[in-house]
């Protein structure tokens, strides 16, 4: 009777247990990856007077400095601090190997001939638009400038349409946790920083491919409309930007934890 007894002082113990806070593995936000498009021999897109990989370092150190300052908790971790060219797959595994819990890319946008302006934030997916799928095959053109890169991203074509149906396999597991970040940052761009939001949009980017983390690619304006250059090129006009992409970071990180 009395081992009975013992018995259901444990099991009784155990579900009270199982129910408590304690029990529940906590999940937060320790760690960031920053990662400033392109670098070193390429360029990223132009303006009259702009280079995409000097803007998107300039943002990504700014948003590392702010997140630093103001979340003492978070590591931030570059995929480059310099004007250096790092291939895409290794983008990924810097986050990977880092065990990182956000990655953010920073890029800027360009459609020569046309008066888009305004900023996007892009997750992992198929484009369901031609140009979705222009937008992501520009970004990924630059695997064209590393050596072996039929094996090394397992003979995709950056042309071929075809190639990005492998992508849906991908990133699945995140895409609800992007989203929530991504949104949050055309929300922050939009009402804060009071920039042209174009929304959130899904295309199959190789630096978001095999982050094994919610990844975002934030492209933060058009360096093709003069207007929105010379904002890109303007010291108060980039820390807005970091700004706002620090504080979607900042309340998406306080809602995951909570």
């Amino acid at each position: 009777m009395r081992n009975i007894n013992i018995i259901c002082v444990l099991a009784t113990t155990l579900v009270l247990f199982s129910f408590s806070d304690l029990s529940r593995p906590k999940y937060s936000i320790n760690k960031i990856v920053i990662d400033a498009g392109h670098g070193g021999k390429d360029t990223g897109t132009r303006g009259k007077y702009t280079r995409e990989k000097e803007i998107a370092l300039e943002i990504a150190l700014k948003l590392g400095d702010i997140i630093e300052e103001n979340l003492k908790d978070v590591e931030v971790i570059y995929t480059r601090d310099n004007d250096e060219f790092i291939p895409l797959d290794e983008r990924a595994e810097i986050a990977n190997k880092n065990g990182a819990d956000l990655f953010v890319s920073i890029h800027a946008n360009s459609e020569p001939g046309h008066d888009a302006h305004g900023t996007e934030s892009w997750i992992m997916g198929l484009h369901t638009s031609e140009r979705n799928f222009e937008v992501a095959k520009k970004e990924n053109s630059v695997i064209l400038m590393e050596e072996d890169y039929r094996e090394k991203y397992e003979g995709f074509d950056p042309k071929s349409p075809e190639s990005y149906i492998l992508f849906s396999m991908y990133q699945n597991a995140y895409l609800d946790n992007s989203f929530n970040l991504a949104d949050k940052v055309e929300f922050q761009f939009k009402e804060r920083v009071k920039r042209n939001s174009r929304g959130v949009k899904q295309a199959g980017f190789i630096v978001l491919w095999k982050t094994a983390m919610p990844s975002v690619l934030i492209e933060v304006g058009f360096l093709s409309h003069p207007q929105e250059e010379r904002y890109l090129n303007d010291k108060l006009g980039r820390t807005y930007l970091a700004s706002g992409i620090y504080r979607a970071i900042r309340d998406y990180k306080e809602e995951i934890e909570s």
